[in-house]
């Protein structure tokens, strides 16, 4: 028994749950404990459901408990059911309305949900405590389609000096991004995925382009990505292009920065993600961090399950 509530408390005191104990001289203790780490247990090998289930006997042994609340939130996100992720970490951030973990996890939720104004609104909250995850503002106003806001929030960290090279790039090319591009191709009459792009700067064009040059390992995708990415700096797929083009010339620190950039863009798409992972697997690879490479390709593996 003794060990159970040592390790119990552990848990609780661990970064990515709750810093706080919970009361085992509270009723079926015992109980409670073995359903809370069965559900560890559950959820330690994907089975996400069955953690639930132990979760939810453990609320009904100890109702409202944060450290309960918390897991069955992440659970829920896990399953990709949002909804109920979004209500059960409310609950618990009612019992503890300033805790970092669970603000930053409601933000990921957020996301996933594409409710960035709200994520916006906890994001900020967090920032008053901790000014350097005002960082994360910045991509969630891109992703919210504001980039004014993002320019904001990029000056202000700029004051502060916090703005890191993730940053300095994406300000970079929010800058380049006001100055009005000019076609200086002609169109041929046999007009093609360049032509088309060079004709109209959208984003489907330049989709099409870079799918084409990809397949092609054509040396053009680092041209077209680099212009993507100064074109619409909130698109992952631009990134991951771009991180593709820099893997294929061998460039694989530069690979590594645009796709560190880009993952952030990525909300609730499996695919994509496990692309990221990949192209990050290969990165690593050319570095000759093959720790770090089979880590991230196995990190695909899972997602796409």
């Amino acid at each position: 028994m003794f060990f159970f509530f040592l390790l119990f408390s552990s848990f609780l005191n661990a970064q990515d749950s709750i810093p706080s104990a919970v009361d085992v001289n509270e009723r079926n203790n015992f109980e409670f404990q073995q359903h809370f780490f069965k559900a560890l247990s559950d959820k330690a090998i994907f089975n996400y459901k069955n953690a639930i289930e132990h979760l939810e006997k453990c609320n009904k042994i100890l109702p409202n408990n944060t450290a309960v609340l918390f897991e069955l939130s992440k659970n829920y996100t896990s399953l990709g059911r949002n909804p109920e992720a979004l209500s059960y970490i409310d609950m618990a951030l009612t019992n503890d309305p300033s805790n970092l973990w669970m603000l930053e996890h409601k933000v990921t939720i957020l996301r996933k949900l594409a409710n960035f104004e709200d994520a916006i609104i906890t994001q900020q909250k967090i920032a008053e405590k901790y000014p350097k995850k005002k960082q994360v503002l910045v991509y969630l106003h891109l992703q919210n389609k504001d980039v004014d806001a993002a320019k904001t929030v990029l000056s202000e960290l700029r004051e502060a000096k916090l703005l890191n090279a993730q940053l300095r790039k994406i300000e970079e090319n929010l800058i380049a991004r006001t100055v009005k591009v000019v076609a200086s191709n002609k169109i041929s009459e046999n007009v093609d995925s360049k032509s088309l792009f060079e004709k109209e700067r959208s984003f489907i064009n330049l989709k099409t382009l870079l799918e084409e040059l990809a397949t092609e390992n054509n040396s053009d995708l680092l041209k077209y990505s680099e212009e993507g990415l100064t074109l619409f700096p909130a698109q992952p797929f631009v990134y991951l292009m771009n991180g593709k083009a820099y893997n294929n010339s061998k460039n694989f620190k530069k690979a590594l920065v645009s796709l560190q950039n880009g993952i952030d863009f990525v909300i609730d798409n499996n695919e994509i993600e496990a692309k990221f992972y990949l192209e990050m697997a290969r990165s690593y690879h050319g570095l000759n961090d093959i720790k770090k490479s089979n880590s991230y390709k196995n990190k695909a593996a899972k997602i796409l399950k």
